[in-house]
């Protein structure tokens, strides 16, 4: 397979976002280009792709003459994010949650239990995908996609703080209740109940990631 298919870019991205995520590459460290191509099993065309990719998601920045770096954590990126992710999640549940089908819930009951099951496991790559298909089966529901695609952005851009935050068993044990809120929320068709509970998902995120994540 040639390593500059879509398929062997796509896996690169893959690969190298799970390794941002999941703390291989640290904060701050240099990515080796290198290195992970040779760790990947590809030239460095595809690599130079994702690279670009994840800059623009604000994952990686570039030096000039010194190459790509991890994006440091810092709270203020955090918030600025979270604050966007309000405003457009606010949204797309007030435009959704009179949308949903008794066949969208059963379908958000599983993916709930999934979010559960990792969870209970401590596999947070599992959970970190399974807690973004949950909310964004939501979100999609409002038939939005242009805001849609802009969430899945602000959510690329944080996966990072998401996996910290996964880390702690507290964390993780909260989160369990503050989803079920939520789904209470939408089982009652209740739009702004579902608002509110994300509004204070959200905040916990925020105040607990604080403590952990340079000022």
């Amino acid at each position: 397979m040639s390593a500059k298919s879509p398929t062997a870019q796509a896996n690169v991205l893959k690969q190298l976002r799970a390794d941002i995520v999941l703390g291989v590459l640290a904060p701050g460290s240099q990515v080796v280009q290198e290195a992970l191509a040779q760790r990947y099993g590809v030239s460095r065309v595809p690599l130079r792709e994702a690279l670009k990719i994840l800059e623009g998601e604000g994952l990686v920045h570039h030096h000039p003459h010194r190459g790509y770096f991890v994006m440091e954590l810092s709270v203020a990126d955090l918030i600025e994010v979270y604050r966007l992710r309000s405003l457009l999640e606010a949204e797309a549940l007030r435009v959704a949650v009179p949308l949903l089908t008794d066949a969208d819930l059963v379908e958000l009951d599983n993916l709930l239990a999934q979010v559960e099951r990792s969870s209970r496991e401590a596999d947070l790559a599992g959970l970190t995908v399974a807690n973004r298909s949950f909310h964004f089966a939501i979100f999609e529901r409002s038939g939005l996609p242009r805001l849609v695609r802009v969430l899945q952005q602000l959510w690329d851009a944080t996966d990072v703080y998401r996996a910290i935050y996964f880390r702690s068993e507290s964390n993780r044990s909260r989160i369990k209740g503050e989803h079920r809120q939520i789904l209470e929320a939408l089982h009652a068709r209740d739009a702004e109940a579902a608002v509110s509970a994300h509004e204070a998902h959200r905040a916990h995120s925020v105040d607990a990631l604080s403590t952990q994540i340079p000022q």
